[in-house]
């Protein structure tokens, strides 16, 4: 599985979102705190009520280095499910980042940390610590299933989730997106003839 989310990595998430025929995006509400960020990698999942993130601690300690921590969290706004602390022991557990249709707070030192979170935006409330939630069970995470193990792929231009059984296919069709769109660049891209040419061939007939 590492040699495929490693080769899955090297291609856009346009690409890939081709060769899902447009499924399986995340709310793109969702976004990442750095415009650079990308991740790409398999889901640990937690499900926690609306400003209560006691079980997203809880989740942490079974994640492996490199998996991607998707928080199911009501899309609530009001209360972070995560300030700069939590996120802090996220990036030095090894998590290869974090995705929660929440927000978080303390939102500049997070991004000081350049260290990837993808999230609703900030708040100033505080989560509780209640305990109740769910780790590595089925949830929905900005309007998408996701089930632990799933690859989670994103970066400016949003999240996608790729489940886990169709990981191989997926890549295979992505690649094959990402060789025709090098082609198409390299036919028409070149010069302001084969531009024209090139729309020329796109438009029906008159």
């Amino acid at each position: 599985m590492k040699a495929l989310i490693d080769e899955l990595r090297s291609i856009s998430t346009t690409c890939i979102s081709d060769a899902m025929q447009g499924f399986n995006h995340l709310n793109t509400a969702i976004k990442p705190l750095k415009e650079e960020y990308k991740i790409c990698g398999q889901a640990i999942t937690v499900k926690v009520p609306s400003g209560d993130n006691m079980m997203v601690l809880q989740a942490m300690k079974s994640g492996k280095p490199g998996d991607i921590l998707v928080v199911d969290a009501e899309g609530a706004r009001y209360r972070s499910f995560a300030g700069d602390f939590v996120i802090g022991l996220a990036r030095t557990l090894g998590f290869g980042g974090v995705v929660a249709d929440g927000t978080v707070r303390d939102i500049l030192s997070i991004k000081e940390m350049n260290y990837p979170v993808f999230c609703l935006g900030a708040t100033l409330a505080c989560s509780k610590k209640i305990g109740m939630g769910e780790i590595n069970v089925p949830i929905s995470c900005g309007g998408v299933t996701i089930h632990p193990g799933d690859i989670i792929v994103g970066d400016a231009n949003g999240v996608l989730v790729i489940p886990k059984e169709r990981a191989e296919q997926v890549l295979e069709a992505a690649e094959t997106k990402m060789k025709k769109d090098q082609v198409r660049a390299e036919s028409a891209l070149v010069n302001r003839e084969a531009a024209l040419k090139y729309i020329e061939n796109l438009l029906p007939e008159k």
